[in-house]
């Protein structure tokens, strides 16, 4: 009987809207103040709402109210930057067992102000404690906890008690059940962008308190009770992910309320339309993608190795397209590079104008579009600049004319760099680089050695010098080397966060993500202004003089922006891929009786099995038939 059918479900479940997706790896953490990876968010963005979201379909992305009411503004106040957050009244926590004898209790900006004071506890160590620094008080809020631990009888309290005995974080002032201001020491415009992440969602500390890992029961990192859409109905890592509808989510208490992050923007309808998301573990891709073609998982990724027959120029195949699958693309705000060391004397600032005319030529040599097509399918949007599509200041029209392979102009610009036909005329031989990275297998080789080939084909020599990531780090802090590939994924769709990347106050002496050492005062000033700025014309005008700067110097070789493609079954309608590593959950909506039609069809039951049976079972028989015959006759 087994062999009739492969269908991994329940029949019970067949006409509920659950979407069934794979996933490879388990979360490390669903404690929303460490969690920092998509591979968390899946589980922890539906769960936790947030107090700011972003439009579903809008782009440039646009922030929307959440948990909050509006949009918070900042606002002058003795020398502070303050932020007032109203928070919608009604609002509830999930059901749960820590806040017995009741099953939830309202949220209120006491809530909110506990998750801050987490972020900032060194007991906790969220990755995001020194980028809230501005916050006035906060990071001396953590120096007086780990003074008053000392005390044993101090620490012996829970940290709802501990908190409250501190008086709290000055900077973050509840006014009233729901209202609270953020108190920042200096401009932040970024911070809006926190405030629709997890990290500053409202916690209940019943729930940090009670689920302690102790006596059975679960540890708050596996146990999430927060206020969104949907809630944990099942965490088995080894196996599944089950993720139901929360009833107590305001969208359902209150439909009325229209609220923006409750109501599809496209229809108006109410949110959510799924009943919820089952997520189970597929640890391989091609069984994974076996599972997506049988309609068994609603989305998929595209495997490598039937890339080419699911896409065609760009496009789904028509066999892929007559099964009513459809492809959708995201740019993901992201930035992908080959970087110059701008601390080495030979190919770095110290080489002056012959150093920069040496990347300009390097620059102009590299093919990007090729780069994609070969090692990615095509999977990508050739950048000319840091910025991505999607985030404010990134300009369609612009084109780099460092990023146009010439190799003419390259020869030119060599011989102005004082390397004619790329000599070193120290040696009389082809001018030696080393290319350092931290990839060492024989793919990430392979496209290591693109770049040299189209390097060597100016005259030079690069060689490539691969290693452990560790070493590679240590390398990169030494200042031991020359050219570098790197990447960047946005935390937030701001153009500062691309742009810091070569701020010489994120230079990697300091331990910043300033991999290329850029350091020009020019640009520090323009950057610095611009970082505070609202996205308006001053500040799209800043961008575009520290675009222009950027192309002169050449620190980077910009490479593309990375591209996600995703396939979505038929029976899927209202999904919109965002490219950010943010819920989208309670906007999709699907057929199941469309999915079941189509997984019957595309699985027809296997029924030669059940003869096979029959036919054993009556050769079974027929002896003990006899049998039982001569024993009765």
């Amino acid at each position: 009987l087994a062999a009739c059918t492969n269908d991994p479900y329940p029949d019970a479940d067949a006409t509920k809207k659950i979407e069934y997706v794979a996933f490879t790896e388990a979360p490390k953490t669903l404690d929303p103040a460490i969690a920092y990876s998509t591979v968390d968010d899946a589980v922890l963005g539906p769960i936790y709402d947030t107090l700011l979201e972003y439009h579903y379909l809008d782009r440039p992305y646009r922030l929307i109210p959440g948990l909050a009411t509006e949009v918070p503004k900042p606002q002058e106040r003795d020398g502070r930057v303050v932020y007032r957050v109203h928070l919608r009244a009604g609002l509830l926590f999930q059901d749960d067992p820590c806040f017995a004898p009741r099953r939830t209790r309202e949220v209120t900006a006491a809530d909110v102000a506990f998750s801050f004071m987490r972020l900032a506890d060194p007991a906790v160590n969220s990755p995001i404690a020194s980028t809230l620094a501005r916050i006035d008080g906060f990071s001396a809020f953590g120096e007086r906890l780990v003074a008053a631990r000392r005390d044993p009888a101090f620490a012996a309290l829970g940290v709802h008690e501990q908190y409250a005995r501190l008086d709290g974080i000055p900077g973050v002032r509840v006014h009233s059940p729901t209202e609270l201001e953020l108190v920042l020491t200096s401009p932040y415009p970024q911070l809006r962008y926190w405030l629709a992440m997890p990290f500053t969602a409202p916690v209940p500390w019943e729930a940090v308190e009670h689920w302690d890992g102790r006596e059975g029961r679960d540890a708050f990192a596996e146990h999430p009770v927060g206020t969104g859409a949907y809630r944990l109905g099942l965490y088995d890592k080894r196996s599944r992910i089950v993720l139901e509808q929360n009833p107590n989510w305001y969208g359902v208490q209150h439909p009325e309320w229209r609220a923006p992050g409750a109501v599809d923007p496209s229809s108006g309808r109410p949110l959510p339309f799924l009943a919820g998301m089952e997520m189970r573990l597929d640890k391989e891709a091609i069984p994974a993608f076996t599972k997506f073609l049988q309609g068994y998982y609603d989305v998929s990724g595209i495997i490598e190795e039937s890339f080419d027959r699911v896409v065609k120029d760009e496009h789904l195949s028509p066999d892929m397209a007559a099964l009513g699958m459809r492809l959708e693309k995201a740019v993901i705000p992201s930035v992908y590079y080959l970087g110059f060391n701008m601390d080495d004397p030979v190919v770095g600032a110290p080489a002056g104008a012959r150093g920069r005319a040496l990347r300009q030529a390097m620059s102009l040599a590299i093919d990007s579009r090729e780069f994609m097509r070969i090692f990615q399918n095509g999977r990508g949007v050739p950048a000319e600049s840091p910025i991505p599509p999607g985030i404010f200041g990134y300009d369609e029209a612009y084109e780099n004319p460092f990023r146009r392979v010439d190799l003419a102009r390259a020869a030119a610009l060599l011989r102005e760099a004082g390397y004619p036909s790329g000599i070193d005329p120290a040696t009389g031989k082809p001018l030696h680089l080393t290319f350092d990275t931290q990839d060492t297998s024989s793919r990430g080789l392979l496209r290591f050695q693109y770049f040299v080939g189209a390097w060597r084909r100016l005259g030079l020599d690069v060689e490539i010098v691969a290693t452990t990531y560790n070493q590679f780090q240590d390398k990169v802090r030494r200042g031991a080397y020359q050219l570098f590939m790197w990447g960047w994924i946005a935390d937030y769709p701001d153009p500062e966060n691309f742009l810091f990347l070569l701020w010489s106050g994120s230079a990697r002496s300091q331990g910043g993500p300033n991999t290329a050492n850029f350091a020009d005062p020019r640009y520090d000033r323009l950057f610095l202004t611009m970082r505070d700025l609202p996205d308006d014309a001053e500040r799209l005008a800043l961008i575009r003089q520290m675009r222009a700067l950027l192309q002169e110097q050449c620190p980077w070789i910009p490479l593309f922006h990375l591209e996600e493609y995703a396939l979505i079954q038929g029976w899927m309608t209202n999904v919109e891929p965002t490219g950010l590593s943010v819920p989208t959950i309670k906007y999709v909506d699907l057929d199941p009786e469309e999915r079941a039609r189509k997984r019957a069809a595309w699985n027809r039951p296997v029924r030669w099995p059940l003869a096979v049976l029959a036919l054993v079972a009556v050769v079974v028989m027929i002896p003990a038939v006899r049998t039982y015959r001569r024993e009765r006759g």
